[in-house]
């Protein structure tokens, strides 16, 4: 969200947002809001956060000579209008604090992406996560990728050369009449007895 904060002029409270422009310096933007300054403190908040969270800076265009953990991030802004906003927050948490911290440290150009170099990303994960989170990895860096591709940044995917790992199987797990005992013993007079009841009695999960 871009920084932003309130000015009083001439009786009236101004918005003022600050934000870097294409080249990286600091450029602000006035907006009037049309509210005398006396009483109206409490609305001009609530505008000022509204202009904040809507306002889009100027992007910076992207250029072939950026690193690809930069280009990640670049690429998860673009598509951010595109997508639900649920949708949106499981990419970002994915891209941030997984696949940008991994290929920033090891300063991969994104022209310069091999698909070996995502293998090896892929068998590092598996050490520490189920392949079902790795598969999720592989969706954002292969539509990354794509629209790389779209935009003439590269001539290929080099996520289409990668082996993927395959899906864990689902493996249910059920109680046995012993623990349904103790389960509706423990939800006895409580809100949640009739719940669990028709749960365990149906195989509701």
């Amino acid at each position: 969200m871009v920084a932003g904060h309130l000015q009083e002029k001439k009786g009236y409270f101004y918005i003022v947002l600050s934000y870097p422009d294409v080249s990286g310096k600091r450029k602000t933007k006035w907006i009037p809001t049309s509210l005398p300054v006396k009483g109206n403190k409490k609305k001009a908040e609530k505008l000022l956060m509204e202009a904040r969270r809507e306002f889009e800076p100027e992007c910076k265009p992207i250029q072939d000579d950026v690193l690809f953990s930069d280009f990640m991030l670049q690429w998860l802004e673009i598509v951010k209008p595109t997508i639900a906003i649920t949708t949106y927050s499981s990419y970002s948490n994915m891209v941030k604090s997984i696949i940008v911290p991994y290929f920033e440290e090891r300063g991969i150009m994104l022209k310069q992406l091999r698909p070996t170099d995502i293998q090896v990303f892929y068998m590092e994960q598996l050490k520490r996560v189920k392949a079902n989170s790795v598969i999720h990895y592989h969706a954002n860096i292969h539509k990354a990728l794509k629209y790389a591709v779209k935009i003439d940044l590269l001539d290929s995917n080099p996520a289409d050369k990668v082996e993927r790992p395959k899906k864990n199987p689902f493996m249910g797990s059920f109680y046995d009449s012993d623990e349904v005992e103790k389960l509706f013993e423990a939800a006895k007079g409580t809100v949640l007895e009739i719940p669990v009841f028709l749960g365990a009695f149906y195989g509701l999960r």
